[in-house]
């Protein structure tokens, strides 16, 4: 392992000083938070499919894999077709409002008080995910390096929070580009053929597997449709989501490098699931099934190859947690700090430091909660059915609905939200019905009371129809108190 451990420990150090480099580029705050809003179809495409492809979408994808066979490719397809759809349908119009939080969205949509309750469900979902991901990517240094737990969440948190706080999105950017090539080659190009021939093919595969591990819906069409509300419409409106289409640097850009990412994921989808079913065919027995990546890694893999494929789960790991980190920075300073300050907004350079400041303690409340904390599964759930079940309607609403307003939007947060936490309390974290039931009450609660009150003031709409076209805005509408936010 001594040449694994060498080939790792190069790319992290690989992974700093691009992180270091990047720290030159951020001298603004449209720098720091959306890398100048002028990212190319190539990065663009390497940093969304980064982000939206961690350790669930890693060793979760093989994990389902050798449980349910082909089919456990649906939980990373979904997150695959969600970006696929925010790009044919949304992301050109998200990337012309040239804002930098869901919430300044909403503000400009409904008016200012939309976004004090997204603005704190955001930075929940956000702060959950960095949470999840560190306890990903701590799991790995753990078993790698048998240390105890709470040094493997420092050593790697410590890594993420470095070269984050350095250059914000830049940072993260070059990284993510490093990860993005890293994860193609460890997982597509090496791991999953290698997997497959000692596997002996797919037509020994077949023969040697459970009947209806070629089904694609063994895994159940309610777990499917489950992971289709959660995973594809959650990729519709999250922060870490969003923050990366603003970084484009024109809408069709947004489009066409999304369409790609999107493809992509669907292609990783299959090879999870296809490596998943290899360890199966291997290894039947395994006690657990999370085992199963690290199984097939340390079993079939020769030296060095074993060090890459690592560092590519890592990758995949680290990024989601960097990407969840800015997000959840950006959510926590600009749309709830920022109001408690009750001040103008600041120059570029204090505002680069306090974006900083806001990286560096999440990032340490993160490694806080990841060192006691040790069900990925149910926090991640948590996350998304809170974004799902409290914005969903809100958000893909003030896109596609004109009669929504203001009273409809904050009753559908909080009667949707209030809803899925009632129901994880009583029907348990992992139940389908929270989700279900959520979302059910947003949108009742957004349409009739929508219905009910006045409609949005035919101001604030122009407004909003000229930033989604990417007009410039009326004197009177752009100095309008409502759109101070933006």
């Amino acid at each position: 392992m001594t040449v694994d451990y060498l080939v790792m420990a190069v790319y992290l150090i690989g992974i700093i000083g691009v992180g270091w480099w990047g720290k030159r580029r951020a001298a603004s705050k449209s720098d720091f938070l959306v890398a100048g809003r002028r990212l190319g179809p190539l990065m663009y495409t390497g940093t969304m499919a980064a982000v939206v492809l961690g350790g669930a979408s890693t060793i979760g994808g093989v994990r389902l894999g050798y449980t349910y066979g082909v089919s456990g490719a649906t939980m990373v397809g979904a997150i695959g077709l969600g970006l696929l759809a925010l790009s044919a349908f949304f992301s050109a119009r998200i990337a012309r409002l040239r804002v930098y939080t869901v919430a300044e969205m909403l503000s400009l949509r409904y008016g200012d008080a939309a976004s004090v309750i997204s603005g704190v469900v955001m930075w929940v979902y956000t702060l959950m995910l960095a949470v999840t991901s560190t306890i990903a990517y701590a799991s790995v240094f753990d078993v790698l390096f048998d240390v105890p737990r709470w040094v493997a969440v420092v050593v790697g948190g410590t890594i993420v929070v470095g070269y984050s706080a350095l250059g914000g999105m830049w940072s993260i950017t070059l990284t993510d580009m490093v990860q993005f090539v890293v994860k193609s080659i460890g997982v597509l190009v090496l791991l999953l053929p290698i997997a497959v021939v000692k596997a002996g093919g797919f037509g020994a595969m077949a023969d040697r597997l459970p009947q209806g591990y070629f089904s694609p819906t063994s895994i159940g069409g309610q777990t499917i449709f489950t992971f289709v509300l959660i995973y594809t419409f959650g990729m519709l409106i999250g922060q870490d989501i969003w923050q990366r289409v603003f970084t484009a640097r024109s809408d069709k850009v947004a489009s066409w490098g999304g369409t790609v990412a999107g493809v992509y994921c669907l292609a990783y989808a299959l090879a999870g699931a296809f490596i998943g079913m290899a360890t199966k065919t291997l290894y039947p027995n395994l006690a657990d099934a999370d085992q199963a990546f690290a199984t097939i890694v340390k079993h079939a893999l020769p030296t060095g190859v074993r060090g890459l494929v690592l560092a590519a789960a890592l990758s995949a790991m680290m990024s989601t947690a960097s990407g969840a980190l800015i997000a959840s920075a950006t959510v926590a300073n600009n749309d709830i700090w920022a109001r408690l300050r009750r001040r103008a907004t600041p120059g570029d350079q204090d505002e680069i430091a306090s974006n900083r400041l806001a990286i560096a303690v999440l990032g340490a409340v993160a490694m806080g909660i990841a060192c006691v904390l040790g069900d990925v599964l149910s926090a991640l759930t948590v996350a998304y059915n809170l974004l799902v079940g409290g914005l969903l309607v809100p958000i893909l609403g003030g896109l596609l609905w004109r009669r929504g307003n203001l009273p409809g939007a904050l009753t559908a947060m909080i009667a949707g939200g209030t809803t899925v936490i009632t129901l994880m309390v009583t029907d348990g974290l992992l139940a389908n019905e929270p989700i279900y039931y959520g979302l059910l009450a947003s949108l009742l609660a957004y349409v009739a009371v929508s219905l009910a009150t006045r409609p949005t003031d035919e101001t604030l709409l122009e407004a909003w129809r000229r930033r989604l076209a990417g007009e410039p805005a009326p004197a009177a509408a752009a100095t309008s108190p409502e759109l101070s936010a933006a």
